[in-house]
C-alpha cells in the first residue's frame, strides 16, 4: 500500500479557524515589535561611544527637501560637547526641562498635565516631554502625535537613560536636535542665525535659540516675532538657575 501523504503547510494553514489565524498574527506582529526595540536596544549601546550620523527627523527633513530640489543638502556638523557655550546649554534647559539631571528620563506631572490639556482640546497638542523624550523621538520616529507613538517614545527614553549619562544625553541631543528648515544641531544653528561657531552664542542668542526649538522651522522664518523676543528674555533671566549635567 502506498504510503499516505501528509497535508503541506499551506494546506495545513488553509484548514485553521479564525483562533489560530489571529494566533498567527499577534505572534508576528510580536515579534515584529521585540525586534525593533531590540533594534533600538543595541543601536543606543553603539551611540554611547559613537555618534549618530543622522536621524529620523533629519532622513524625513532631506527627504521633504529634496522633494523640490533633488540635490539639497541638510545643515549639521558635529561638534564635542565642551565646544558648544555654555550659555546655550543653560537656555535649552531653563526652557525645555529645567529637572533634566535630576528625572531618570520622564517627568509624571509634566506628562499628566499634557494629557489633561488633550483632553480639554479634544485632541493632541501636548506632550510633556523631557529633553530625553524629544530625543527619543528625534532619533528614531516621526512628527505625527499619537498615544501609539508615545509608548514607543517612553520605550526609547528607557533605553537611552538606561545606556548614558545625562552629558551624553544632552550631548546627542544638542547636535542633532532641528533649528530651522534643513537646520540640525546647534553648530549648524549658530552659524545659520548668527554666522558664529556654537562654542560663541551670547546669553541672549541662545536664549533666542531655546525658544525656536517647539517650532523651529516657523521661527526660521519668523525670526523677527514678538513672542520670541519676550520668551527669550524670560529665559535669559531663568538661565542662571539652571543646572547643567556634568
Amino acid at each position: 500500500m502506498a504510503a499516505r501523504r501528509r497535508p503541506s503547510r499551506t494546506t495545513r494553514h488553509r484548514r485553521w479557524g479564525p483562533w489560530q489565524w489571529t494566533a498567527y498574527v499577534v505572534t508576528l506582529l510580536f515579534a515584529g515589535v521585540l525586534a525593533t526595540q531590540c533594534y533600538y536596544f543595541l543601536q543606543i549601546g553603539w551611540w554611547v561611544r559613537f555618534d549618530p550620523s543622522s536621524t529620523a527627523f533629519m532622513r524625513a527633513a532631506k527627504a521633504r527637501l529634496r522633494e523640490t530640489d533633488p540635490k539639497a543638502t541638510l545643515k549639521h556638523e558635529w561638534v564635542p560637547y565642551d565646544q558648544i557655550s555654555r550659555n546655550l546649554k543653560r537656555a535649552i534647559i531653563a526652557s525645555e526641562d529645567a529637572n533634566f539631571v535630576n528625572h531618570d528620563g520622564f517627568e509624571i506631572d509634566a506628562m499628566l498635565g499634557a494629557w489633561e490639556k488633550n483632553q480639554k482640546k479634544g485632541r493632541i497638542v501636548a506632550g510633556g516631554s523631557t529633553l530625553s523624550q524629544q530625543l527619543a523621538k528625534n532619533l528614531f520616529l516621526s512628527s505625527e502625535r499619537s498615544y501609539l507613538r508615545k509608548a514607543e517614545e517612553l520605550s526609547i527614553t528607557w533605553m537611552l537613560e538606561f545606556w548614558m549619562n545625562k552629558q551624553r544625553i544632552f550631548e546627542i541631543y544638542l547636535n542633532s536636535v532641528e533649528w530651522g528648515e534643513g537646520v540640525f544641531g546647534a553648530e549648524a544653528a549658530a552659524r545659520h542665525y548668527y554666522g558664529i561657531p556654537a562654542s560663541k552664542l551670547s546669553a541672549w542668542q541662545a536664549a533666542r535659540l531655546a525658544v525656536m526649538l517647539p517650532r523651529p522651522r516657523y521661527f526660521d522664518t519668523h525670526r523677527n516675532s514678538p513672542y520670541l523676543a519676550q520668551r527669550a528674555g524670560v529665559i535669559v533671566r531663568r538661565m542662571g538657575a539652571a543646572e547643567l549635567p556634568q
